[in-house]
């Protein structure tokens, strides 16, 4: 009897129960996964997507130049760079729950404040505060959450995510341009804010958690011996980022990705107001872009989960050529099958472009210093994003029209496939060594 009483507390001693599960036996990770993907949909469709949608009215209305606009949204995506720098060390310390909170409660109040602007330099200064917004609730902390809470498993809990996710310019470019029609720009921006405020503020704040062990529980969500036979199989890398700097491989992948930002960037805030130029009405216009994101759906869930069996530098790569295939048909074909041609290929490859580099970021340097490596690289990629828009509008103005602009978009794709194949040379010659 003294025997089996040793032998159960033994057992409990290394199988700790899930004291945070609501159900037992569902990890806690998987719980945020869900929670993250409402959060996210939203997030990313009310203070992203929906911008291009509003570019036409607040022209018309406020007299203000498409460049002058769609500035404000490239100063937002730079300081949503520039955020990222002490966001990353601050996750890696403190968790995400306190910066999301706060970013989603800013980006109620901020929303608000734009419906009701009509002066340019106010306009500047509220987009600065969504920069600084953006980067305290879309992706690089939910990345965090998934590089922390997920290893085995990452791959699959990336696909979930961005699956989701990608469900924010399906509904929101389409509602934002629904609530444009019938409410007019303003009150469309307070209808937003609601929206953001319902479903981001309390997810946020009830259920963010910083790290497994936290809860008492083990990364994956395996039985603690499980999960160090796993570990004795599987080393993670850790490197810092003074370390990864050093590598000619971190400069490779992030141009990569900087280039494609760029492109994926420009493209999205001008689609609109280019397929209204060549003579399809707003209407039709707003539901291409969404069909875009329609499209992205299936790239995520198997592009994503694609890396987990072939190398992800080479998925990337055909990720990058996808893009560059459907932009090259919405320029030489612009008819139905062109059009459909674009929305899958760049749609699949759109999808897909985020959670490929997270995932090789986490693959590459592992998940100790994940948060600043991430938010270094997250910094170089947004300031990809903020200069794609102004320079995007700056092409248009010089040249008068969208032709020149979508062929450079092509040319710089282009450029994202060979940074990327030869970051995959340098990763096969350092393994080699």
């Amino acid at each position: 009897m003294k025997l089996a009483g040793k032998r159960a507390a033994d057992a409990n001693m290394r199988e700790p129960a899930l004291p945070h599960a609501p159900w037992r036996g569902v990890y806690y990770g998987w719980l945020l996964v869900i929670t993250l993907s409402v959060t996210e949909i939203t997030s990313w469709g009310a203070l992203y997507y929906a911008f291009t949608v509003f570019i036409n009215p607040m022209r018309e209305t406020l007299g203000w130049s498409s460049a002058s606009i769609s500035g404000a949204f490239s100063l937002a995506l730079l300081l949503s760079g520039v955020i990222g720098l002490p966001l990353g060390r601050w996750l890696d310390y403190h968790g995400p729950r306190l910066v999301m909170t706060a970013g989603s409660v800013a980006a109620v109040a901020l929303l608000v404040a734009w419906s009701r602007v009509d002066n340019l330099t106010a306009f500047y200064l509220i987009w600065a505060g969504l920069g600084v917004t953006m980067g305290a609730v879309l992706y690089e902390p939910a990345f965090f959450v998934i590089a922390t809470w997920f290893r085995r498993k990452r791959g699959q809990a990336l696909t979930l995510l961005t699956f989701f996710a990608g469900f924010a310019s399906v509904i929101f470019v389409p509602l934002s341009g629904w609530l444009v029609q019938i409410q007019g720009w303003r009150d469309a921006l307070v209808s937003l804010a609601v929206i953001v405020g319902i479903l981001t503020i309390p997810p946020h704040a009830l259920m963010l958690r910083r790290r497994p062990e936290d809860m008492g529980l083990v990364i994956d969500g395996e039985p603690p011996q499980r999960a160090a036979i796993h570990d004795s199989e599987r080393s993670e890398p850790s490197l810092t980022l003074r370390a990864a700097m050093r590598n000619s491989l971190f400069w490779l992948l992030t141009g990569a990705f900087f280039c494609a930002n760029v492109t994926v960037t420009a493209v999205f805030v001008y689609l609109v107001p280019y397929l209204t130029a060549i003579g399809y009405n707003p209407g039709a216009a707003a539901t291409i872009v969404g069909l875009v994101g329609v499209a992205a759906l299936p790239g995520r869930a198997i592009l994503t989960r694609i890396g987990d069996w072939l190398p992800r530098s080479l998925v990337a790569s055909g990720i990058f050529f996808s893009q560059m295939t459907g932009i090259l048909l919405l320029l030489l074909a612009p008819g139905v099958i062109g059009i459909a041609g674009f929305v899958i290929l760049f749609g699949v490859g759109f999808g897909s472009v985020t959670p490929a580099r997270a995932a090789l970021v986490a693959e590459y340097y592992g998940p100790a210093h994940f948060g600043h490596i991430n938010g270094t690289v997250a910094f170089v990629l947004y300031l990809a994003r903020a200069l794609a828009p102004l320079g995007a509008g700056l092409v248009y103005e010089a040249t008068g029209g969208y032709t020149a602009l979508f062929w450079g978009m092509v040319g710089i794709m282009a450029l994202s496939v060979a940074l990327m194949m030869l970051s995959r040379v340098v990763t096969q010659g350092s393994r080699r060594q």
